[in-house]
């Protein structure tokens, strides 16, 4: 599987949240959208309101190494954007809520390659 590539400009969020579905787990919230290309895109938001840039960064660098767990499950073609819930205290949040709540959502949006 080709390396996933970050989602930097601004259409190319919009496009996503408009066109692509919804998902939601306890603490984050995903968009998921079939891309036409070999190569997957993941997108992260975390809202300035949230908290402090070191916070915001900290949860940033969780949501990316969680997905270095799974990238290689991952059908290819696929963008992401993950974003943080609004209701959630940024200071609570851990590794495994990230990793249960990205395992929920990859497994409802069946985007994972089942292992045999």
């Amino acid at each position: 599987m080709n390396k996933t590539k970050m989602l930097k400009k601004n259409y190319e969020f919009s496009q996503i949240f408009s066109k692509g579905k919804y998902y939601s787990g306890s603490v984050i919230e995903a968009f998921i959208l079939k891309n036409r290309t070999n190569s997957n895109y993941l997108g992260l938001a975390v809202s300035a309101k949230s908290g402090h840039a070191y916070q915001r960064n900290r949860i940033k660098r969780l949501l990316r190494e969680n997905y270095k767990n799974y990238e290689s499950q991952i059908i290819e073609g696929i963008s992401i954007i993950f974003l943080l819930k609004k209701s959630t205290k940024i200071d609570e949040i851990s590794f495994k809520q990230i990793n249960y709540d990205i395992e929920k959502i990859f497994k409802k949006a069946k985007i994972i390659i089942e292992k045999e």
